[in-house]
């Protein structure tokens, strides 16, 4: 797919990340019931419309370090009218506890089962599959700690862990090098072995441009190595299983999907069958134009806001 081609970088612009994105589209979900891409300005504007409104976190909730303005009131303001808030991440390579002190850091009150990880996605997976001997890919102390009886070795620059790794986890990248992903690289074309993908995004936003995340490094090894890796959080399914089964009984319908990316909320959203809100002044498309990257991916949320 050519993805990942060219001089290797620390962060991405916006019209990179669009373009990377879009370079895998064959791996993501289909775009599908397309929506009319209503503009609102906030979610207190769609409060009367859904019953259950599951947030993004980086884009949504904050840039970075920094809680976006606003928001902190506007949620507390939902739970108030008796509205269900989940956060739905994409955040794998912190464990949950770390999540909910950043959260609280921020101002938020969320309780701590309803922040849904696709840690806790891939943590699910691992619990159903085989026992294997893992490398993987996190930030020092940044483990698997929530996966009992997970074997996991972190990847550095010793090229007999890959070697004698019987798969591979990619958790978090803060620490990931180019040397790194070229061991990962050669090990898998000398022995193709599972690889599990604990963040899917691409990027991430933060206050300087977009982060390159797991997912970046997950779609260039299937581009060099064949060995198609095995995604947990958004857009795919897995994320939305556990955020339903937290949720019980409810009309998906009455749900709402609000993040500020085209291909992991808004296609994830479609994907599980629930409607779509596309922040537009934060995160992912803030200060550049929305509507062309919609009309060339085909990827059209139900609603556009301003802001979260």
């Amino acid at each position: 797919m050519g993805f990942g081609q060219g001089a290797e970088r620390d962060h991405l612009t916006p019209e990179d990340a669009f373009a990377a994105y879009e370079a895998v589209r064959a791996r993501l979900p289909d775009a599908s019931r397309p929506g009319a891409c209503v503009r609102a300005g906030s979610l207190d504007d769609l409060a009367g419309d859904f019953d259950v409104f599951l947030l993004d976190a980086f884009g949504v909730l904050n840039i970075g370090e920094t809680a976006i303005p606003g928001v902190v009131d506007r949620i507390a303001g939902l739970k108030a009218r008796g509205k269900r808030v989940l956060v739905v991440t994409n955040a794998a390579g912190h464990p949950h506890a770390k999540l909910l002190e950043r959260y609280t850091r921020l101002g938020y009150d969320f309780d701590p089962a309803d922040v849904i990880s696709s840690r806790a996605a891939l943590v699910a997976g691992l619990s159903a599959g085989p026992s294997r001997n893992w490398g993987m890919m996190a930030s020092a102390g940044y483990g698997l700690g929530e996966a009992d009886g997970v074997i996991a070795t972190y990847l550095r620059e010793d090229a007999e862990v890959y070697a004698r790794a019987d798969a591979f986890l990619l958790l978090g990248s803060a620490e990931w090098t180019d040397a790194r992903q070229a061991l990962l690289e050669a090990a898998l074309l000398e022995r193709p072995r599972p690889v599990y993908v604990g963040n899917p995004d691409i990027v991430a936003p933060r206050e300087t441009g977009f982060s390159v995340e797991p997912g970046y490094y997950a779609h260039r090894l299937a581009d060099r190595t064949g060995v198609q890796p095995q995604f947990f959080g958004k857009p795919f399914g897995t994320i939305y299983d556990l955020a339903f089964a937290r949720l019980g009984p409810v009309a998906r319908d009455r749900v709402l999907m609000v993040g500020d990316s085209l291909h992991t909320d808004v296609l994830g959203a479609q994907a599980a069958g629930i409607a779509s809100a596309l922040v537009a002044g934060y995160g992912f498309f803030a200060g550049h134009d929305i509507l062309t990257p919609i009309e060339r991916s085909g990827i059209r949320p139900d609603f556009i806001l301003d802001r979260p």
